[in-house]
């Protein structure tokens, strides 16, 4: 399933993030409410998927360097808008 799901990113993070939602509960179990994975498809996908993933890679939270990871995600996010503005 983790295979599948990278794949899947690499290809689109709003696909492997719809993948996330039919073929697991990560995402539920990850955020309390709908309304941020929601808000998180549209606009910081890669953001979402990374901080679901780091939640459910360690110990149910993020600490540490798991918090590195999600702040990359979130600046491939902006670098996404960023260019789209720019073309």
């Amino acid at each position: 399933m983790g295979c599948l799901l990278l794949l899947l990113a690499l290809i689109s993070p709003r696909l492997a993030l719809a993948a996330m939602w039919l073929l697991s509960d990560i995402l539920s179990r990850a955020y309390d409410s709908w309304l941020l994975p929601v808000l998180g498809f549209f606009l910081l996908p890669w953001t979402t998927l990374a901080y679901a993933g780091m939640w459910a890679s360690g110990t149910n939270v993020v600490t540490g360097f798991e918090w590195f990871i999600v702040v990359l995600a979130f600046v491939v996010d902006l670098a996404s808008f960023g260019s789209a503005n720019r073309g």
